[in-house]
C-alpha cells in the first residue's frame, strides 16, 4: 500500500495524473479526457444506501453532463468486481426519485491501493483511514482544477448544484464574467468592483447599482451562439 504523503490539490492546480483500472477499462487521467471538462468524484463504499442514491442520479444525469462537454469519472477504495456487481444491482433493482433501470456507463476507478484517493485528498483520516469521503473535483479542458466540493459520508450530494457549478464555470470562461450567489442561466451577472456608476446612466446595458461596489447587469446574450441558448433552455427544463 502506498504510504506516500501528498499535498491536497487546490483550485488552480493541475489535476494529478494517474493510471487505473475502471469498470470501463484502463484509463490515463487526465490525458484520456483532453479537451473535455471532467467531474471526478469519490464515494465511500459500494452497496451502501447514500452512495446508491447518488449513483442513480449520476447515471440519470450523465447525458446532461455530456451535452455540456463534461465526462464523469467515479472512484472508491474497492475492487473492479465489486464495482461491476454493484452497478449491475443498481440498474436491475434500484428506483430513486422516479429513476429506474439507470445505465451507468462512466468509468468507476478501482482504487484498492488508495493511491489516487490520497493524491486527491479523498482519504481524510479524521473520518476514515480506509474509505474516501464524498469529494467532487471540477477539472477544465486544460486539466486545471477549477472547483472542489467535499461532503461528509452521511450527506448525499446536491446534483442541481453540481450542474450549476459546471454551467457557471463554463459561462465565466466564455464571457469573462463573475457570477453572484445563486446564479442560474439567464440571471444578471456581477459588474467588477470598484465602479463609479451611480445608477443614472440609463444606457449602461441594463446595469443596476445598489452602491459603488455592487452592480449587476444582464449577460449580453446577443453574443451567445445558438448552442449556448439551447444550453440555457436545457438547464431550465432539467
Amino acid at each position: 500500500m502506498d504510504n506516500q504523503t501528498y499535498m491536497m490539490p487546490l483550485i488552480g492546480d493541475k489535476a494529478p495524473s494517474f493510471e487505473a483500472e475502471t469498470t470501463q477499462g484502463k484509463i490515463r487521467f487526465p490525458e484520456d479526457f483532453k479537451g473535455q471538462w471532467v467531474i471526478l468524484f469519490s464515494h465511500p463504499s459500494d452497496f451502501t444506501p447514500i452512495c446508491t442514491s447518488e449513483f442513480v442520479m449520476f447515471g440519470a444525469m450523465q447525458a446532461e453532463f455530456e451535452a455540456l462537454n463534461c465526462r464523469l469519472v467515479g472512484l472508491s477504495v474497492g475492487t473492479n468486481a465489486s464495482h461491476i456487481a454493484w452497478l449491475r444491482s443498481i440498474h436491475e433493482r434500484i428506483e430513486f426519485k422516479g429513476h429506474k433501470r439507470v445505465e451507468l456507463n462512466f468509468p468507476l476507478v478501482a482504487d484498492m491501493s488508495m493511491e489516487v484517493a490520497r493524491k486527491y485528498g479523498m482519504i481524510q483520516t479524521g473520518v476514515s483511514t480506509t474509505a474516501a469521503v464524498r469529494a467532487v473535483f471540477f477539472i477544465d479542458p486544460m486539466a486545471t482544477i477549477r472547483a472542489v466540493i467535499y461532503y461528509p459520508m452521511q450527506l448525499g450530494r446536491n446534483f442541481d448544484e453540481l450542474k450549476r457549478v459546471l454551467v457557471g464555470l463554463q459561462t465565466i470562461d466564455k464571457y469573462h464574467v463573475a457570477l453572484p450567489a445563486d446564479w442560474r442561466p439567464g440571471d444578471d451577472i456581477i459588474v467588477p468592483a470598484p465602479t463609479t456608476y451611480d445608477g443614472t446612466d440609463k444606457s449602461a446595458e441594463g446595469m443596476k447599482c445598489y452602491d459603488w461596489y455592487f452592480c449587476t447587469k444582464p449577460l449580453a446574450m446577443d453574443k451567445a451562439d445558438k448552442a449556448d441558448k439551447e444550453k440555457s433552455k436545457a438547464y431550465e427544463k432539467a
